[in-house]
């Protein structure tokens, strides 16, 4: 009996307890829910379908809610409060995002926090930094302010819309399969630029270069066009003469054709032989070499040897070189040079 009594005191106790524990966690989490939250402000041209209490996210994830949507002249002041932890770029915007026709919308601070600055508690997001989705009704208005300039009272007043309709469809009619072709060719050649897109940035680079130095020597490209006008002018003078000039040219190139087609065998017979001359030439160029750096020379040297007095060549040699050799050969070149021999005297110049 006394068990069973301590046992359900042991319980009241136990509840209370739990209770009491409850209470103070619900107490602490009331308290520090906010504890690190930031709250920040955003200005909008409108916002909506935006209301308080909707989420405010981060790719699409809450992270927060709205606290209040208020009007501020011709802004509308946004309130929201961002959970604690989070993470915002300094730099971030606000989008009001819609996401279908029927559902609130919320809204989403982008771009996801990757490094950097923070936004701060009490930030402000001018509406520079702020956008709103495209109304149905601003797209049924522009809608018809487009049918009402396209219209009877306004592009086709007098049917010129019309005209460019029927004009469009008679040239394109059975050209149907020209058309495809010309855009599966306009495809393939966006394709080819889009992988030379280096080349063609290049080229473009080359050109504004081009076009630059133009533009810095733009009073010699302006004499270089005053001095082709003048030769053009010129040239417009004299066309006759130039006209002339040129009808000559093509009788005397058409007697040149006519010369070397009666004479085509003897052309290719001198063609040839002087062919052969110049493999001797070509064969002999060693010698020609040798006969024209000595040739001067010995021209120079008859011309000192020559005795206009005598009308002799005069000579001159070394007695050593005949008493040395043989008495056959000294003999035999003595005369050759105007010195005495062994068997007589000989005479310094030839006969006179």
């Amino acid at each position: 009996m006394f068990q069973t009594r301590f046992s359900r005191r042991l319980a009241g106790i136990g509840a209370i307890v739990f209770a009491l524990l409850l209470v103070v966690a619900g107490s602490l989490w009331w308290i520090f829910r906010d504890y690190g939250a930031k709250q920040i402000t955003a200005y909008f041209n409108e916002a909506v379908g935006v209301y308080a209490g909707s989420d405010v996210r981060i790719l699409g994830v809450a992270i927060g809610t709205i606290d209040s949507v208020t009007p501020d002249g011709q802004l509308v002041k946004v309130t929201m409060t961002v959970n604690g932890g989070i993470q915002v770029p300094a730099d971030a915007e606000a989008l009001v995002v819609s996401p279908s026709v029927v559902s609130d919308r919320y809204i989403q601070l982008a771009p996801a926090f990757t490094g950097g600055p923070q936004i701060t508690d009490g930030a402000v997001i001018p509406v520079s930094r702020t956008e709103t989705p495209v109304e149905i009704d601003q797209l049924y208005q522009s809608l018809d302010k487009l049918t009402t300039a396209l219209g009877p009272n306004g592009a086709n007043k007098n049917g010129a819309l019309s005209d460019i309709i029927n004009a469009g469809a008679a040239n394109l009619q059975g050209n149907g399969q020209a058309l495809g072709n010309m855009i599966q060719q306009l495809g393939a050649a966006t394709r080819t630029l889009s992988g030379s897109q280096k080349d063609l940035f290049g080229t473009i680079d080359n050109l504004a270069q081009f076009t630059q130095m133009l533009s810095n020597n733009d009073s010699q490209v302006r004499g270089a066009e005053d001095q082709l006008a003048s030769v053009t002018q010129f040239l417009s003078d004299d066309r006759q003469n130039l006209g002339a000039a040129l009808n000559e040219l093509a009788s005397a190139l058409g007697q040149v054709q006519t010369f070397i087609q009666d004479n085509e065998g003897r052309l290719k017979s001198n063609v040839d032989k002087l062919a052969a001359i110049s493999q001797i030439l070509v064969n002999q160029r060693a010698s020609l070499a040798q006969a024209l750096d000595a040739g001067p020379l010995a021209i120079s040297n008859l011309l000192n040897a020559y005795d206009p007095a005598h009308g002799t060549l005069d000579g001159r040699g070394d007695i050593n070189e005949y008493s040395m050799g043989p008495a056959g050969a000294n003999a035999q070149s003595a005369p050759m040079l105007g010195l005495p021999t062994a068997g007589g005297s000989g005479s310094s110049g030839g006969g006179q």
